[in-house]
């Protein structure tokens, strides 16, 4: 039980990706999560409005168990399988993180200073929120798809443009961290 608690070591969970990735491939599949939001528009009826939501999204409504087993195993996951361990960080960055106004760094998964309900009771966090969601929607329409479709199935399948795209989130990642970040805290 006690593997099952603590985060999987990244030679069980690659090989665990890789396999799903192969056998999407084998099947000519292609995984995404931005890709279902556009199915579910397309079923909501959204092809009236706009062109781009007019496709048959029968073809591609079998990724929408993508969305389902990411929300069941999310749910599994925090209620089940957690140990309510913390997150190991170096102390350095846990030094650095404090002096931004992080009280606890590291004791939670997640910061509940920018991942807490309380933020939504913040000008601040509702805008942090807004600006983000519109940047990340931007972002994966203006990359025609989102992280986890460029950085997994992009990649595996040796798509130029995939690469491109990923080096573009992480240099946007270190932006964000090192210079964005710590202005807002």
């Amino acid at each position: 039980m006690e593997s099952l608690l603590n985060p999987w070591p990244w030679y069980v969970s690659g090989p665990l990706i890789a396999l799903v990735m192969a056998l999407l491939l084998y099947f000519g599949k292609t995984f995404g999560m931005s890709s279902n939001l556009r199915t579910l528009c397309a079923i909501g009826g959204a092809g009236k409005i706009s062109n781009f939501f007019k496709f048959n999204w029968r073809d591609q409504a079998w990724n929408l168990t993508v969305v389902l087993g990411a929300i069941i195993g999310g749910v599994i996951a925090v209620q089940y399988l957690s140990n309510d361990s913390g997150t190991d960080l170096n102390p350095k960055t846990a030094a650095e993180l404090k002096t931004m106004g992080f009280e606890n760094p590291g004791s939670t998964l997640v910061p509940n200073e920018i991942f807490g309900l309380d933020i939504l009771t913040t000008p601040k966090g509702v805008l942090l929120l807004v600006i983000g969601g519109l940047l990340v929607g931007f972002g994966t329409r203006y990359a025609d798809g989102c992280t986890s479709g460029h950085a997994i199935t992009g990649l595996s399948s040796l798509q130029k443009p995939s690469l491109i795209a990923v080096i573009g989130f992480f240099i946007g990642g270190l932006i964000m961290t090192n210079f964005i970040l710590p202005l807002l805290f």
